[in-house]
């Protein structure tokens, strides 16, 4: 199957219509438009297998955490996504892999209404590579460098799952050995963490709701311990994390001592959660924006004078067991289980059941959101 017959039969026919695309797939290059008093926010990911996913990875988990890293990083300057680009490599063309692939990539699209407007094919090593655009107005752009002394640290959700995840495929994890757990409960946590490896959840509500509200945010991508050092070097300011507040799923907590999980939520990556800053004066508008949005938070710092990161648990001097998280893992995983069901969920929505219904939703929430 040539280059264009790859495009025209996967990618061309499940591309949605926008009426900011004027030319998408199919020409020399796309042409679209931005809307009056927006600025363009542009991002571009790459995923290699071997390095940012492990070989025997199911294609519809590829898509997802392809496409998911891409649409985390507009989440985190506050940008609402509108297109994206794809630049596929493929050792050798697989109808299968590619079916699977397309279908999961356009029922992410369809769900965040975003149009994927062109990109490129080619062989080599198995790789994908994303460009993601997104709306955001120019005023209320969310930056890593706007921290002050004094603004509190706030983080998204839960850490370390995703670590915990990939330590599972790789046999670094067993969550059946758990004595003190049921078989179902070793299976709940085991699947629950390797999903958040495989499936990240881009905070793109959490992202519009906040950006007039935070003074930085950055999404989580290697560990809490290396990402709040990117907001420290871009605001110049120290800051002080405190281990013990960090939030820990109950899954993970189930299998894992609770310095191992501390350890993972300061230290794995691939959560995409976002870590963000913010006045002390601004926590009730915090409070009302994610609290009306059904988003959890949690206070974990404070940014502080000076360029130290300091550790604190229970006001203690805390030294990490390991440093901040690198993408360089290249492992050979054969025989990895993880079925082939094509149902997957996105904030508790079944996208594969009712994906108008949930893009619906999605869209009405995130236009709430950003008022």
């Amino acid at each position: 199957m040539k280059e264009f017959s790859i495009i025209e039969r996967f990618f061309t026919a499940q591309t949605q219509p926008r009426q900011d695309v004027m030319i998408g797939v199919g020409d020399d290059c796309a042409i679209t438009t931005v809307p009056t008093n927006q600025s363009l926010a542009t991002t571009t990911d790459t995923l290699v297998a071997g390095t940012h996913f492990l070989h025997g990875t199911h294609p519809s988990d590829i898509a997802h955490k392809a496409l998911a890293v891409n649409l985390s990083d507009l989440a985190a300057v506050g940008a609402v996504p509108a297109w994206i680009n794809l630049a596929l490599s493929l050792e050798e063309i697989d109808e299968d892999w590619l079916d699977d692939f397309s279908d999961t990539l356009a029922r992410l699209c369809e769900y965040y209404g975003i149009n994927l407007i062109g990109g490129d094919t080619t062989k080599g090593p198995l790789s994908i590579t994303i460009t993601a655009q997104g709306f955001v107005p120019p005023e209320s752009v969310a930056t890593r460098s706007g921290a002050n002394r004094g603004d509190l640290i706030y983080v998204t959700g839960t850490l370390g799952d995703a670590g915990a995840g990939l330590d599972t495929l790789l046999g670094k994890l067993d969550c059946y050995a758990v004595a003190d757990l049921s078989h179902q409960e070793q299976a709940s946590a085991e699947a629950f963490l390797r999903s958040r490896h495989h499936r990240p959840t881009p905070r793109l509500l959490a992202g519009t709701a906040l950006r007039r509200t935070i003074s930085s945010c950055i999404d989580i991508s290697d560990g809490l311990l290396g990402d709040i050092q990117h907001i420290m070097k871009a605001s110049q300011c120290g800051a002080i994390i405190h281990v013990d507040k960090l939030p820990i799923s109950e899954h993970l907590a189930k299998v894992v001592s609770p310095e191992q999980a501390m350890t993972y939520a300061l230290s794995s990556g691939d959560d995409y959660e976002l870590c963000f800053t913010l006045p002390e004066h601004n926590v009730s508008e915090l409070e009302t924006l994610l609290n009306s949005s059904n988003i959890n938070f949690t206070c974990v710092g404070q940014m502080v004078g000076g360029n130290e990161l300091s550790l604190m648990h229970h006001n203690m001097p805390y030294t990490a067991v390991s440093e901040a998280f690198e993408h360089q893992f290249i492992v050979q995983a054969s025989n990895i289980s993880e079925g082939n069901g094509k149902s997957l969920t996105l904030l508790g929505l079944g996208v594969s059941s009712s994906k108008r219904v949930a893009h619906s939703r999605f869209q009405s929430s995130l236009c709430s959101a950003s008022r």
